[in-house]
């Protein structure tokens, strides 16, 4: 009874969403052109699922610092995990020959991780995900590998090595052999694999001039190829990745009534032109879990959160996990197996402001207005030629008010809220006042003023009718097991 009843919630909030989408107009791109149309989850291969035994060479799931057995067959089999959320891109990390779960003690730039599957696996995974929609991203370290590296145990390449420590070598990535080298097995793999997107890791010295070469190489090969890091860098990034972001979206939402105005700092750049997009994330796979910051509830702390990073200008990165509440300190503790049995209310939050986002392309790059944005509470707009949106997200300890002038709105508009039944007109004041209890988020619509919403009391009641025919089969079901005793 009670999963009736939890699912019939799901099937009411989704109903409504419908709801509010068919009697609103949200403008649709055909299909996304820019980074910033995108949004990025981030995984690593062996931390999903065990898809199949016969891999598992030097597997051992009780151990968290080595391989647990995950593959591209289980992450292939759990695919609408990132469907169901809407993500557009699938980042799965370093899938070379590696010496540790997470890809990082990388032995050779053109072989396929056996752990992970084989050669023909991978391009399987590539095309099925693509059949879905979603683009797939690999990880390309530049240096810090393992000391066993193929280049490393070939005599005539000593030269290549600045450095080893802690059983990783550091390449000379002055060295134009070297730089030449790296580009030669980027080019290699995505030539080989039809991926979308190559985020390199690893920067340590390399140069702007050389990355900007190994990016250009990239694009000669497929322009349409994302090329990112997670590292602050100056070279022609097509997202740009700055610390200082990640720092203030942690320390603007591990808390309510928290100093909010460095949340901008990059966003609003990349709004006035001057720079590209930033990626917008809580944390990472090189990071602490943001949940280990949160200071109160963090199921709460983390739907605000994301919520700010989807909404807001730039591109979205969410690490896996996120949307179940994994904890942990950065390293094996940050990166635990995937628990399926967990409740999935945060995957619907996700999945459902996502289908707002990936239908309006205002939503994803119209222009951006902000409104308030005063300890914790947010307020901005976005909007084109076709739709203008209002986005509340109301990260404080009170219920909390914010008038718009219908000036702004325009005539005869009224606000239609997408995530709850709300609707909001115009008072007496020439006002649109929207109150938000608090720590919730809020997207608003602003259509032409319809009065009653008729498809909404469709679906309302559709979700009656479902309820009764359930109690009725119910009735029914306990005189039948009645006659049968008697």
């Amino acid at each position: 009874m009670l999963k009736f009843k939890k699912w019939i919630s799901g099937v009411a909030a989704s109903l409504l969403l419908i709801a509010s989408l068919t009697t609103s107009s949200v403008a649709k791109a055909e299909e996304t052109k820019s980074i910033e149309d995108e949004s990025i989850y981030d995984l690593l291969v062996d931390r999903i699922l065990n898809g199949t035994l016969e891999n598992d060479y030097n597997a051992n799931a009780e151990d968290p610092s080595q391989f647990a057995g995950g593959d591209f067959k289980g992450l292939l089999e759990k695919r609408s995990l990132i469907t169901k959320m809407g993500f557009t891109i699938a980042s799965i990390g370093s899938v070379f020959t590696t010496e540790t779960y997470d890809g990082s003690m990388v032995t050779s730039y053109s072989q396929i991780e056996p752990q992970f599957g084989t050669p023909e696996e991978l391009t399987n995974l590539i095309d099925t995900f693509h059949d879905d929609h979603v683009k797939i991203m690999i990880d390309f370290p530049l240096s810090n590998v393992s000391e066993n590296h193929e280049w490393a145990q070939d005599p005539e390449k000593a030269d290549w090595i600045v450095d080893t420590a802690n059983g990783k070598v550091r390449w000379d990535l002055n060295n134009e052999e070297v730089q030449q080298a790296l580009i030669n097995s980027v080019v290699e793999f995505i030539t080989t694999y039809n991926v979308d997107g190559v985020r390199l890791t690893n920067l340590d010295t390399a140069s702007t001039p050389f990355l900007n070469e190994m990016i250009e190489a990239i694009k000669s090969v497929n322009n349409d190829i994302y090329v990112i890091s997670n590292e602050d860098s100056d070279a022609n990034f097509d997202a740009k990745y700055f610390e200082e972001t990640n720092d203030a979206f942690r320390n603007a939402y591990k808390n309510v009534d928290q100093n909010s105005a460095a949340l901008l700092t990059n966003v609003t750049p990349f709004v006035e032109g001057k720079q590209a997009p930033a990626q917008l994330m809580i944390d990472s796979l090189l990071t602490d879990r943001f949940t280990l910051s949160a200071e109160a509830y963090p199921p709460t702390r983390v739907r605000l959160a994301i919520a700010a990073t989807l909404l807001l200008p730039g591109v979205p990165v969410m690490q896996y996990g996120t949307e179940i509440i994994m904890n942990g300190e950065a390293g094996p503790n940050a990166h635990q197996l995937y628990n399926f049995r967990t409740d999935e209310d945060m995957v619907e939050f996700i999945g459902d402001v996502q289908t707002l986002r990936n239908q309006s392309e205002t939503l994803r790059n119209g222009e951006f207005k902000l409104i308030k944005n005063e300890n914790g509470f947010l307020v901005f707009e976005r909007y084109s030629d076709e739709e203008r949106w209002i986005i509340v997200i109301n990260n404080t300890g009170k219920t909390t008010k914010v008038d718009i002038s219908a000036d702004e709105i325009g005539e005869n508009k009224e606000l239609r809220a997408m995530l709850d039944s709300d609707t909001i007109r115009v008072n007496d004041e020439g006002n649109f006042p929207i109150v938000l209890d608090r720590e919730i988020v809020e997207i608003y619509q602003v259509t032409e003023e319809k009065g009653i919403n008729v498809s909404y009391l469709i679906a309302l009641g559709l979700v009656y009718l479902l309820f009764i025919g359930f109690i009725i089969a119910l009735i029914k079901r306990g005189k039948r097991r009645r006659a049968n005793q008697n």
